[in-house]
C-alpha cells in the first residue's frame, strides 16, 4: 500500500500536483490522445467551446456550477473513447470592461477623453490580460481539463479575421445596414444597448391624467410630452367614432397651442384608461414604429445627457429628473392636469452594466436585418435561419420547455443594432470618404478614408464563437472534425444573448447548426435563494472554497441535485458533505488497500455467490448511469455514485467483506479480495468525471505509475 494513504487526504496539497500532471501530459489535446493510440482513428468526435468568462474580473460560483457541468461532460466523453475538445477562451466584453476601466482611471483622477482612445485601449489591454491569466488560472484550480493549446480571446487577431470577414459578408449581402431608427440609448454610459442588455426595475411612480384637447390622455412621463402632436385612437372605438382619421384641431398644450392630428389605427387598447393616447415617435419604440406607419414627424425632446431640448421652452437644457414635477405644476396652472396616481407600479428600463435609466432616441446606427431574404440560404431570413434548426429538431433544448420561450423571442425579434459608442472592442470595418463608403478586411490603400468610430456589440463577435474558435473563416481540419460541437451549456439567461445568435450566424455563414445539443443551467443563488450581488455583499470566492474544502467537493455540491434550467441554492453544507465523501472514499481505499495487499491481481476462475450478486448490481449500475450519463442527467448519476459508493460499497459490501476475508478459505479470500479490487476501480471510473483530482490520485497510487492515467482510461462497459 502506498504510504500516502497512511495520512488524510490533503486535497490542497494534491489537487495543483494532479493538474500539472494532466496538463504535462498533453492528453487534453485530442490530437495528442489520436497520435499516443489512446483513442482510434475511426473513433466519433465529441466538442464543446466554453462559453467565454468575461474579462472583467474574477470566476464566481456560477462559472464553477457551468465549468463542473462541462468538464464532467468532457471527461466521461474522452474516457468512452471519442476524440474529444474543450476548447478555452475569454470574452474581451467591450461594455463591461470599458465601464470598468473608465471607473479605474477617474479614481486616478483621469479621464478617458482626456488620454485619447490609443492611450486608453493600452490600459484597458493591461487590464484585459491580467485578468485573463486570473481566470486561466482560476479555470485550473477547478479541474477543467481544457485544450490550452487552442485557447482564444474574442478579440485576438483569429477572431477580429473572422468578425471582419462576417460583417462584409452580411453587408454586402444587404444583411447590414446604416439608418436612422430608434435604439436604447443609456444616457449614463453613453452608448446604445440591445433589448436584451436592459433590466426592468419595478418602481411605484406617479401617472397622470392630462386633458389634451377634448380628450384625456395618461403617462408617466410628461417631460417626453412637448413634442405630442398626434393624439391614436382605435378605429372601432365607439366613444371616438365622430373623429376621423387625418383630422387636425387646435389645441392648449404646455407651452401654448398646438395643431394635433387624429390617427385612428388598432394598435389601441381600448380597454386601457381613456383608449386614446399621444405619440412621442422619437422616445419609444412602439410610437416611433407607428410614426413609420403613417409617415409622421418626429422630433427629439431630450438629448443624450437626458436634458431637455429648446422644444421645451423655459426647461430646456434641464436634466429629466429636475423638471418632472416643474412641468406638471405648469400644466396644473393652465387647467390642463386632470387627476395623478400616487401608486402606479412602471417598469424602468435600465441599462444592465451602468445602471442608467434607458432613453430611447433615433440615432444613425448600423443593424442587422432580421426580416431580409437571403437567396444564398433559399430565400429563407434570419429569424427563419435562427427557427427553423430548433423546431427541426436539428437541434435539441435542455430543458424543453425553454423552446417555447426561444421561439416567443424570435418572433418578436426587432432588427439587431450592432453599433456602440465607446473604445474598447472591434472597431467596425467600415471606412467613409465624402460621401462613399466602404466595408472590407483591411483600410483602402488611397488616402482621404476615415474609419468608422463605433465598435460592434460584443454579441456579434461572441455569435461567431464556435465557428471562430474552430478557424472559420479558414477551411480548417478542426472546423470540419468538430463542427457541429456535440453540446453547449450556457445559463438560461443568455439563450438570447448568445445561443440564438450563434445558431442565427452558423445558419447563415456555413449553412449548419452551431451545435446539436444546448444544456441550459440554472442561476445559483445564496443559501436564502437571492442572486448574488455586490449591493448584498453575499459573494463567495470559490477559490476560497477550493482551498478549504478542495475542487472535488465544490465541483460534487454544484452536479448533484442541480437538474436543467433550474435555479439552485448554494450551501456551503453541501460542500462539507462531500468533503466527507472524499475523505471516505480515501478511507474505503485504505481499507481495502490494506485487506488485499496480497491480491495477485488475478481474477479467481470461481467467484462466490455473494460477490457475484454484488458484481452483477455493480454493471447494472454502469448501465444505468451511462444512460444518464448520454442523457444529459449528471445530478442524476452523481447522486446514484456517491449513494451506491457511501452506503452500498462502504456500509453494506465492505462490512460483509471483512468477515470472508478472515474465513481462512483461500478461496472466498481471494474471490472477495478481487471484487473489492474490481468495485473500487470501477467506482474511480465513475466518479472521475465528477471527482478528477482524488480519482486521480488514488487511481496513480494503485497503479504505482504516472503513464496510465484515469483521465484516459475506459469508461466501464466501453469497448
Amino acid at each position: 500500500m502506498d504510504k500516502i494513504f497512511l495520512s488524510p487526504y490533503n486535497a490542497a496539497g494534491t489537487e495543483k500536483r494532479i493538474y500539472k500532471i494532466w496538463e504535462d501530459s498533453g492528453l487534453f489535446n485530442p490530437d495528442v490522445c489520436l497520435k499516443k493510440g489512446i483513442t482510434r482513428k475511426n473513433s466519433s468526435y465529441f466538442s464543446i467551446v466554453l462559453p467565454p468568462p468575461n474579462a472583467t474580473g474574477v470566476l464566481h460560483l456560477g462559472h464553477v456550477l457551468e465549468d463542473s457541468i462541462q468538464d464532467a461532460i468532457i471527461r466521461y466523453n474522452r474516457m468512452r473513447g471519442k476524440k474529444t475538445l474543450w476548447l478555452p477562451g475569454t470574452d474581451h466584453a467591450a461594455i463591461a470592461t470599458d465601464t470598468k476601466v473608465t471607473k479605474i482611471l477617474e479614481k486616478e483622477g483621469i479621464w478617458k477623453k482626456d488620454i485619447g482612445r490609443e492611450k486608453f485601449l493600452e490600459r484597458v489591454n493591461e487590464f484585459v490580460e491580467t485578468s485573463r491569466k486570473t481566470i486561466v488560472d482560476q479555470l485550473r484550480k477547478i479541474g477543467s481539463s481544457l485544450d490550452w493549446s487552442r485557447e482564444a480571446f474574442t478579440l485576438d487577431q483569429p477572431r477580429s479575421i473572422a468578425v471582419r470577414t462576417a460583417f462584409k459578408k452580411m453587408y454586402e449581402d444587404g444583411l447590414i445596414y446604416r439608418g436612422h431608427r430608434i435604439v436604447n440609448w443609456d444616457p449614463k454610459g453613453q452608448t446604445v444597448i440591445s433589448d436584451d442588455e436592459i433590466v426592468y426595475e419595478e418602481k411605484k411612480s406617479k401617472f397622470y391624467t392630462l386633458k389634451y384637447g377634448p380628450f384625456e390622455i395618461g403617462t408617466a412621463r410628461p417631460e417626453t410630452k412637448f413634442g405630442d402632436k398626434y393624439v391614436v385612437m382605435h378605429p372601432k372605438d365607439k366613444r371616438y367614432l365622430n373623429y376621423k382619421h387625418g383630422q387636425k384641431m387646435t389645441i392648449e398644450w404646455i407651452n401654448g397651442p398646438i395643431e394635433a392630428t387624429v390617427i385612428k389605427d388598432e394598435m389601441i387598447d381600448m380597454e386601457f384608461g381613456t383608449g386614446v393616447m399621444t405619440i412621442t415617435p422619437w422616445h419609444s419604440h412602439q410610437d416611433f414604429l407607428l410614426a413609420e406607419k403613417y409617415k409622421l414627424d418626429k422630433e427629439q425632446i431630450i438629448d443624450q445627457f437626458s436634458k431637455l431640448l429648446p422644444i421645451a421652452g423655459e426647461f430646456a437644457g434641464m436634466k429629466i429628473s429636475e423638471t418632472r414635477e416643474k412641468i406638471v405644476e405648469k400644466l396644473k396652472s393652465k387647467g390642463l392636469l386632470v387627476s395623478v396616481d400616487n401608486n402606479y407600479e412602471n417598469r424602468i428600463a435600465t441599462a444592465e452594466r451602468t445602471g442608467g435609466i434607458i432613453e430611447p432616441q433615433i440615432m444613425l446606427q448600423w443593424f442587422v436585418d432580421v426580416n431580409k431574404k437571403i437567396p444564398e440560404r433559399n430565400n429563407k431570413s434570419l429569424k427563419e435561419l435562427m427557427l427553423e434548426p430548433v423546431s427541426g429538431d436539428k437541434i435539441k433544448i435542455i430543458p424543453a420547455h425553454f423552446e417555447k420561450v426561444y421561439f416567443n423571442w424570435i418572433e418578436n425579434l426587432r432588427d439587431w443594432c450592432i453599433s456602440r459608442q465607446i473604445w474598447y472592442g472591434h472597431r467596425i470595418p467600415v471606412w467613409y470618404r465624402n460621401k462613399e463608403i466602404f466595408a472590407g478586411l483591411e483600410a483602402p490603400k488611397e488616402a482621404g478614408w476615415v474609419q468608422e468610430e463605433d465598435t460592434l456589440d460584443t454579441w456579434f463577435s461572441s455569435a461567431l464563437w464556435t465557428l471562430s474558435t474552430l478557424g472559420w473563416p479558414k477551411k480548417t481540419e478542426d472546423l470540419k472534425n468538430f463542427h457541429p460541437t456535440s453540446v453547449i451549456n450556457p445559463g438560461y439567461e443568455i439563450l438570447f444573448f448568445w445561443v440564438a445568435r450563434m445558431i442565427m450566424m452558423s445558419q447563415y455563414l456555413i449553412g449548419d447548426i452551431p451545435f446539436e445539443t444546448v444544456y441550459l443551467h440554472g442561476i445559483l443563488r445564496d443559501a436564502k435563494g437571492q442572486k448574488f450581488s455586490k449591493s448584498l455583499d453575499n459573494g463567495i470566492d470559490p477559490i476560497d472554497i477550493i482551498n478549504e474544502y478542495g475542487a472535488d467537493a465544490l465541483r460534487m455540491s454544484m452536479i448533484i441535485g442541480v437538474g436543467p434550467g433550474a435555479d439552485a441554492k448554494f450551501d456551503i453544507q453541501k460542500v462539507k458533505a462531500y468533503k466527507l465523501f472524499a475523505n471516505k472514499l480515501w478511507n474505503i481505499t485504505r481499507f481495502i488497500l490494506s485487506s488485499t495487499e496480497k491480491f495477485d491481481g488475478k481474477k479467481p476462475k470461481n467467484l462466490t455467490g455473494p460477490d457475484l450478486a454484488n458484481i452483477e448490481e455493480l454493471e447494472r449500475l454502469v448501465v444505468d448511469l451511462t444512460k444518464d450519463m448520454d442523457n444529459y442527467r449528471f445530478y442524476l448519476a452523481g447522486e446514484k455514485l456517491y449513494h451506491y459508493v457511501w452506503h452500498t460499497f462502504a456500509d453494506k459490501i465492505i462490512e460483509e467483506s471483512k468477515s470472508r476475508i478472515k474465513s481462512g478459505n483461500m478461496e472466498v479470500i481471494n474471490s472477495t479480495e478481487y471484487t473489492l479490487r474490481h468495485i473500487l476501480l470501477t467506482s474511480l471510473k465513475l466518479l472521475h468525471p465528477f471527482m478528477p483530482f482524488i480519482t486521480e490520485e488514488i487511481w496513480m497510487s494503485i497503479k504505482n505509475e504516472k503513464e496510465n492515467l484515469l483521465m484516459v482510461t475506459s469508461w466501464p462497459g466501453t469497448k
